[in-house]
């Protein structure tokens, strides 16, 4: 089943915050460290994995196959310059697999290469990631929907992943919104709500 909250993780997050979080309702944790070595990548997601599973959190680890295999992962969430969906679908059938997604044909692609979802983003403007396309809106996102669920990303709090839910999405993805935010549990539990 697809997450309808996933918060992304990375080695400089606060994992002791992980089953408290999971336990508040997120459902989905994306591990995602670009400056993580192979070894440290497989060593981070087993750690989230032990923090999370015992609530039925879903993790799943962003662009490495081999490390989501290695570590016991529940899926992968791949970028347009990873392996590509039908690849990673024939070499881990069972994995749940994410593509990004930026329009309904990309959405459209990913679903007949094997795809069980997209993040689609960035909805609004992000500090979490450089390099993006200009935000896509809420307008775009409804535009998208019907093919996969869609999991918004970008620029998202707790009134934007109520807005997205309203837009058609099946859920977010979190960064800023959730760690960069006061209590990150009091945040979650706000997107938690926004999303059910």
């Amino acid at each position: 089943m697809v997450p309808k909250l996933f918060c992304l993780v990375s080695s400089s997050d606060d994992l002791a915050l992980l089953p408290a979080l999971a336990e508040a309702g997120v459902d989905g944790f994306q591990v995602r460290d670009k400056s993580a070595t192979t070894r440290e990548l497989v060593e981070l997601t087993r750690v989230v994995r032990g923090s999370v599973e015992m609530y039925d959190a879903t993790v799943v680890v962003n662009d490495r196959v081999d490390v989501a295999l290695a570590a016991g992962a529940a899926g992968v969430h791949l970028g347009a310059d990873d392996l590509p969906v039908r690849e990673a679908r024939r070499i881990a059938p069972r994995l749940l697999i994410g593509a990004t997604c930026r329009d309904r044909e990309q959405v459209a692609a990913a679903a007949h290469d094997g795809a069980d979802y997209a993040g689609f983003g960035p909805l609004f403007a992000t500090q979490s990631k450089s390099g993006l396309p200009d935000p896509f809106g809420l307008g775009a996102l409804a535009a998208a929907h019907g093919v996969l669920p869609l999991i918004g990303i970008g620029g998202i709090d707790a009134v934007r992943a109520g807005g997205a839910r309203a837009a058609g999405a099946h859920g977010v993805a979190v960064i800023g919104g959730l760690w960069r935010q006061p209590d990150p549990l009091v945040a979650a539990k706000e997107l938690v709500t926004a999303v059910a």
